[in-house]
């Protein structure tokens, strides 16, 4: 009651900033401990304010900003604290060893290398804490790609590779490693033989010092002729290294290789992985590869399941890893997890009669949950479970989004069942809806799968419990009555609350559908979907979930009568391509509005940085306008934006995220296949009309691929570059035409410029160029256009720029190649 509905707003911030305060004072008197509670009590009042939705996204980021800074302070003092005590809990304890600085157990001396005499598999495990689902792809992709570079590198040659990755372990597996690097003579290049020999073939300093830094007689040096001219060589042979030395060299910088979107420090070694690394096996046939990175000394121990309290398990062999690793219930292979998986998960849902939603999306069919799910687990178990079939009476999306986002679960629905159309999860009109059951996968067999099944099922209760309780308070409301307290909602704070964007969105909105010729039926409607669009993330469905935004309004503007034209376009505004022309609208409203005002407000995206997702906005502008060929002029469109902004928006700026916009447009259509000089081609004319702009790319690429397109691009090629260095525009008199061929060119130019075109066309533009490209070779052949005679040049020049100027506003053809 108190966190949901009564805590006031403005009081938790004055005591967010009271505590701040206090939690500086006493870093100022280096008072670590009370410091650290200071900031977990900031944190603990963040919680409250973004539990009563008060914290908007850019808020959020200042938030975790001002506590994160405290927070790493408050770290550094207590560092500094202990290493002036000389760290005492430590040497109490006997960790360090005061030599190296390091942990005794690390201090390990190895035999001899052992030298192989014949091929031999080799293997790597990596074993580490469990990393992130999507780190393991990281890993397994950089690894395929990585391991048969670095072995040409090292010059050993190998039989298959086999990389293999699960959320503990990231393994290589090489067949038949060479044991030796083969000998061979690398051709060196030195000075110039001028300057290596005088004319009596006497050495130079430069000769010799280049022969003794390569390990050679000054005699064995040779003249070979390269790049037009003669340069001392010399042939250096290098005996091959074994395959042990130069692994043991190799395999920390192939560790270390491996980065990751996000990596964290775990001991004093300093190294960053994704997480701890604890363990190596290295082995080449029997022999241990003697290694150490991060703290870790490689050998022949893995660790099996974490189920069964990861015992120790002894690696005899290289070739026996994978039957040893497969006996201890570890499935390495991810695909072959993943079919598992699915199989399991199929035959489960066949026992209450239903099928499992996997949501295979995209040309490729991937499953985001089920390759996430097969990325969590080792040895995957399937447990099918079940929940209160009242809770079927939540809206569909939020059972589906609790199971899969929140606990990894598969969704359960009935057989044979038609498209979803948007009705709630316990309606059942035309078979739709869901099975009061789930399907989770286990980490580990079947032993105990009745207590698993009984916790998963509790966890899920709870969650639907709380769902159940938001959505049933919210539904005391009607949709609109939430939009009042956006007013507490900070969007950004040089650009007001949620309620302020809500007001700018509703204003260019109305905009925009005027530009698209909207009539009133559309107007009235996109209004009142712009008005209701933030409305629900002032509920307590969404401050708890904020991934169901737009879904759960949506589904509250139904049940509150709202028009389904209305509805639709607020559960499509998050969509990269809404469906109705409404919802496109709303999107583009919204969308538009933060990038000006962001922009405006000096939160440019940097590098990788993108806090805010302004290049996934920029996206969201271009996407749809191409999907649905919707001719439109962002232009005007920025600067409707920006005279709603609360603070000054520049023309400067307006510019920036024209150019911003068009840099994501030139991504997508380039992403799409189109070459790149096509596109920068129609961008340099008309980036400012996405679908314009892809329609002309489409028209232009399939020009460029013409057999006789090497006749036209000269063609207007030699009008274009004598004319663009002209400062000044001349005009054309036809009376002072001096020779037949310009009559003809102007004859045929005329015909161009008559011909109706549209805006923008490609096609339009060379179908009315190419019949002139006679009269233009001709013109060429026969006059001199820079004549001594100024008016005679001048007139001339003029007719050469009428000509160029076809192509303005339809592309820029001096960006394609060949030009």
């Amino acid at each position: 009651k108190y966190y949901f509905e009564f805590a006031d707003v403005q009081a938790m911030r004055e005591v967010f900033e009271r505590f701040e305060r206090e939690a500086e004072a006493c870093l100022a008197q280096g008072l670590v401990l009370p410091a650290h509670d200071y900031v977990l009590k900031c944190s603990h009042i963040f919680n409250t304010l973004d539990t009563r939705g008060a914290v908007g996204v850019t808020e959020r980021q200042a938030f975790f900003r001002r506590m994160r800074d405290l927070a790493r302070r408050v770290a550094e003092a207590y560092l500094d604290q202990r290493k002036q005590l000389e760290y005492p809990l430590m040497r109490e304890k006997g960790i360090v060893n005061s030599e190296l600085g390091r942990p005794d157990a690390l201090s390990t001396s190895h035999s001899p290398l052992p030298i192989p005499n014949s091929p031999l598999p080799f293997l790597l495990e990596i074993g580490i804490e469990e990393l992130p689902a999507n780190d393991v792809d990281t890993a397994h992709a950089y690894l395929t790609t990585r391991v048969p570079s670095l072995l040409d590198e090292l010059h050993l040659e190998h039989g298959d590779v086999r990389i293999f990755s699960t959320p503990r372990r990231l393994v290589v597996s090489i067949a038949n490693l060479s044991p030796y690097q083969p000998d061979r003579e690398d051709l060196v290049k030195g000075p110039p033989a001028d300057k290596a020999f005088d004319k009596n073939g006497i050495a130079s300093a430069a000769a010799m010092g280049f022969a003794k830094k390569n390990g050679v007689n000054t005699k064995d040096l040779q003249v070979r002729e390269q790049d037009g001219g003669k340069y001392v060589f010399a042939v250096v042979k290098q005996k091959g290294r074994s395959a042990p030395e130069v692994l043991v060299e190799a395999l920390p910088k192939l560790v270390e290789s491996i980065k990751f979107e996000k990596s964290m420090k775990w001991n004093e070694s300093g190294v960053s992985f994704s997480r701890p690394i604890r363990w190596f096996v290295a082995l080449l046939g029997e022999s241990i590869i003697p290694f150490e990175y991060a703290g870790v000394v490689s050998s022949n121990v893995t660790r099996g399941l974490r189920p069964y309290d990861s015992p120790e398990i002894k690696i005899e062999s290289a070739d026996k890893y994978l039957d040893i690793i497969r006996e201890a219930g570890i499935v390495l292979d991810k695909e072959e997890r993943k079919a598992s998986i699915v199989e399991q998960v199929k035959q489960a849902a066949a026992l209450v009669s239903g099928e499992a939603i996997f949501d295979y999306v995209g040309a490729t069919g991937q499953s985001p949950l089920l390759d996430e799910v097969t990325n969590l687990v080792e040895m995957p178990t399937a447990v099918m479970g079940e929940f209160n079939s009242e809770f079927l009476q939540l809206p569909r999306e939020v059972l589906i989004s609790v199971m899969k986002k929140h606990q990894r679960y598969f969704p359960i629905t009935p057989l044979h069942l038609p498209p979803f159309s948007g009705k709630m999860g316990g309606e059942k009109e035309g078979g739709e809806g869901l099975l009061p059951h789930f399907i989770a996968i286990r980490n580990g067999d079947d032993i105990g799968i009745d207590l698993v099944r009984q916790g998963n099922e509790h966890v899920l209760g709870a969650r639907f419990a709380d769902a159940n309780f938001f959505v049933r308070e919210d539904l005391k409301h009607k949709l609109e009555e939430f939009r009042p307290k956006l007013s507490g909602l900070i969007f950004q704070t040089k650009l007001g609350s949620m309620l302020d964007k809500s007001e700018r969105m509703l204003k260019l909105s109305a905009e925009i559908g005027e530009m698209l010729n909207f009539d009133n039926l559309e107007l009235s409607n996109l209004q009142r979907a712009t008005f209701l669009a933030k409305a629900d993330l002032a509920t307590q469905m969404v401050t708890e979930m904020t991934s169901l935004q737009g879904i759960i309004g949506r589904e509250y503007a139904v049940r509150s009568g709202e028009h389904a034209e209305v509805a639709l376009a607020i559960g499509e505004q998050y969509q990269p391509v809404p469906k109705s022309r409404i919802g496109v609208v709303v999107a583009l409203a919204d969308r538009i509005d933060s990038l000006v005002g962001l922009f405006a407000a000096g939160l440019i995206p940097t590098g990788a940085k993108d806090p805010f997702g302004l290049r996934r906005a920029a996206i969201g502008v271009v996407q749809p306008l191409i999907e649905h060929n919707i001719s439109f002029d962002l232009r005007e469109a920025i600067k409707q934006a920006a005279k709603s902004q609360p603070i000054a928006v520049s023309d400067e700026v307006q510019n920036q995220v024209l150019e911003f916009i068009a840099g994501r447009l030139s991504v997508v259509l380039k992403d799409a296949g189109y070459k790149y000089d096509v596109v920068d081609a129609v961008l340099a004319e008309q980036s400012f009309n996405p679908a314009a702009s892809a329609d002309a790319v489409k028209q232009l690429q399939v020009w460029v691929e013409r057999k006789d397109w090497n006749t036209i691009l000269p063609a207007f090629a030699r009008c274009v570059r004598i004319t663009r260095d002209q400062k000044q525009t001349f005009k054309v008199n036809p009376k002072d035409f001096a020779e037949k061929a310009e009559e003809a060119l102007f004859k045929a130019l005329e015909k161009a410029e008559s011909a109706k075109r549209r805006a923008g066309s490609v096609d339009d533009f060379l179908n009315a160029f190419v019949p002139m490209i006679p009269a233009v070779n001709e013109f060429f052949d026969k006059v001199l256009v820079m004549a001594d005679d100024k008016a005679l040049k001048e007139n001339r020049l003029g007719l050469l720029q009428r000509i160029a100027a076809l192509s303005s506003g339809v592309a820029d053809l001096s960006k394609l190649e060949g030009f």
